[in-house]
């Protein structure tokens, strides 16, 4: 749940940030990975990943957080296959760098909706975790939406963690 005060600055609700990123997570993974996902559901921030892939990008500015992809491993597999127009048998750096660069490209996209009056947001460079089970904790920040989607019967997360900055 995103805080009111960040709401207000925004001019928007959080049904209409819902629908803003489910828009731009849908066009991205139609556009950029060929695949067709469902429609989002909110869902529930999860922190610990079994078998799992975790991309971030940070936001710096105005505006500060981070935004997240996480997917089982075989999820992120067929992702990067679609990219790459190869089958992918395991989860190499093809995976983590795709990953990478979906997290990167939903970040750039969605960011675009905090950025009206002159505010500035500058996106980190992704990082990607994966592994048999982590913890991923994004410290004090305590506004997240996070929206469930589903490819091919498996479902991923999409997470984005704001407040404000400068």
């Amino acid at each position: 749940m995103i805080c009111k005060e960040i709401l207000g600055q925004l001019n928007t609700t959080e049904e209409q940030l819902v629908e803003l990123l489910d828009h731009d997570v849908r066009e991205i993974f139609s556009t950029m990975v060929a695949a067709e996902i469902s429609p989002s559901q909110p869902a529930v921030t999860v922190k610990k990943f079994k078998d799992c892939v975790t991309a971030m990008v940070g936001f710096a500015g105005n505006y500060n957080g981070m935004i997240s992809i996480n997917t089982p491993q075989k999820l992120a597999m067929a992702f990067a296959s679609q990219m790459l127009g190869m089958e992918i048998t395991e989860c190499d750096d093809d995976v983590r760098d795709g990953l990478g660069e979906i997290a990167n490209m939903i970040g750039g996209s969605f960011k675009h909706h905090f950025v009206t009056d002159g505010r500035e947001v500058r996106l980190s460079t992704p990082s990607v975790i994966s592994g048999d089970e982590y913890v991923m904790n994004v410290g004090s920040i305590p506004d997240t939406l996070t929206l469930m989607f589903e490819f091919n019967g498996e479902n991923f997360m999409i997470s984005v963690y704001l407040e404000a900055g400068e």
